[in-house]
């Protein structure tokens, strides 16, 4: 049976096809949602108890960063929805077994907390009536399930599963880069969240208690935001190195491969890109294997994890715009790949949990310094 690292190069074809629609749509084709689905690489790491693959982080790295060698938007939704279901193993296990229990539901969403929710009784049922609104709902339109934030009345903070037919979605999504992610903004208004469809974020203990749930989750979704922008570098790289074998820039004799200037700037950027994805995948491994072991992930371990997934996203961005520097003018038009990676290279940036600004925080920590690790 094939890996989902295998799987995820396998769909790159379809994935390259539908890459112009999703960007048309703002949203991911329809039959690359059902291909990802299908792969399981929508739901990489749904605990095993529940029939997920529970994919340790490097697989979950490397699945994700296949998928955004095809398409950046379709790596994106590839790591949204699979690190939310993550968050499997802290439900209630029946609620997790309804919910995650059926391979070809999807579920994703925010976990800022900018809703508000009222603790009530419905039916019989305790739980929470929720209104609120949340931005950067990747790929929330092919979710059966979307989860967000919620500050309750009861004085805790919550995350809160809603089934899509309580969900209204807002045309909000018109942007530069990742434009087939479907990030569009959505509400729920006056909408009940069963307590038992709700988890506490840093209280909730693991119901599925396994080396993934012990993870931390901050992480783990830092690192696959940057997995997206390495799959995007790469990208960009190939689609350099094919388009230099045969084009020749006006009055010259020589194609793009035969310029030392391109030759030059392709080696340098390759390295950096190499360098960068080695430095993430070793942080990770090592992070995985004290966990095997019996002990928890340290905070001299996370704030490497951070640094190089911070490291690679710029990385990602920086190779993306060599690529597209030296391929000239052919990179500018709106049908170019290497304006579409480009663009989604510099969205992965913009990521809190990769932005730049994140480097300051992680500089504290290097040199001993008090910082609010709540988020790391």
């Amino acid at each position: 049976m094939a890996t989902l690292v295998e799987r995820a190069h396998e769909l790159r074809p379809l994935i390259e096809e539908q890459a112009a629609a999703a960007e048309q749509e703002r949203r991911l084709a329809v039959p690359v949602v059902g291909a990802l689905t299908d792969a399981g690489l929508m739901s990489m790491c749904t605990p095993a108890a529940y029939g997920g693959a529970e994919t340790d982080p490097v697989t979950l790295i490397e699945a994700i960063e296949a998928v955004a060698i095809g398409d950046g938007a379709a790596g994106w939704c590839s790591m949204i929805a699979s690190t939310t279901s993550s968050m499997a193993a802290f439900l209630p296990a029946e609620t997790a077994q309804t919910i995650y229990g059926d391979p070809q539901i999807v579920t994703g969403g925010v976990f800022a907390p900018n809703g508000v929710g009222a603790a009530i009784e419905r039916n019989g049922v305790t739980g929470f009536a929720v209104t609120g609104q949340w931005a950067w709902g990747s790929g929330a339109q092919h979710c059966q399930w979307v989860l967000g934030g919620a500050r309750c009345d009861d004085g805790t903070f919550r995350l809160c599963w809603f089934p899509q037919d309580d969900v209204d979605f807002h045309d909000t999504w018109h942007t530069g880069g990742m434009r087939g992610s479907g990030s569009l903004d959505y509400s729920v208004s006056d909408a009940f969240a069963p307590a038992s469809y709700t988890m506490q974020p840093g209280v909730t203990p693991p119901v599925v208690d396994t080396p993934l749930s012990r993870f931390p989750n901050f992480t783990l979704l830092a690192a696959g935001v940057s997995a997206v922008g390495l799959g995007v570098g790469r990208h960009a790289l190939d689609e350099l190195n094919d388009l230099a074998q045969g084009k020749r820039p006006q009055y010259s004799s020589r194609t793009l491969a035969q310029n030392s200037f391109t030759q030059i700037e392709l080696a340098r950027a390759e390295a950096k890109l190499r360098s960068a994805r080695a430095f993430l995948l070793d942080e990770l491994d090592g992070a995985w294997a004290t966990i095997a072991e019996g002990a928890a992930v340290t905070i001299e371990q996370r704030t490497s994890i951070r640094l190089a997934a911070t490291h690679a996203a710029t990385v990602g961005a920086t190779v993306a715009d060599a690529a597209f520097t030296l391929a000239g003018g052919t990179a500018v038009y709106d049908t170019s790949v290497l304006g579409r990676c480009l663009r989604d290279a510099h969205v992965v940036t913009q990521h809190i949990q990769t932005a730049p600004k994140l480097n300051e925080k992680i500089g504290q920590l290097l040199l001993g310094q008090d910082t609010d690790i709540s988020m790391f």
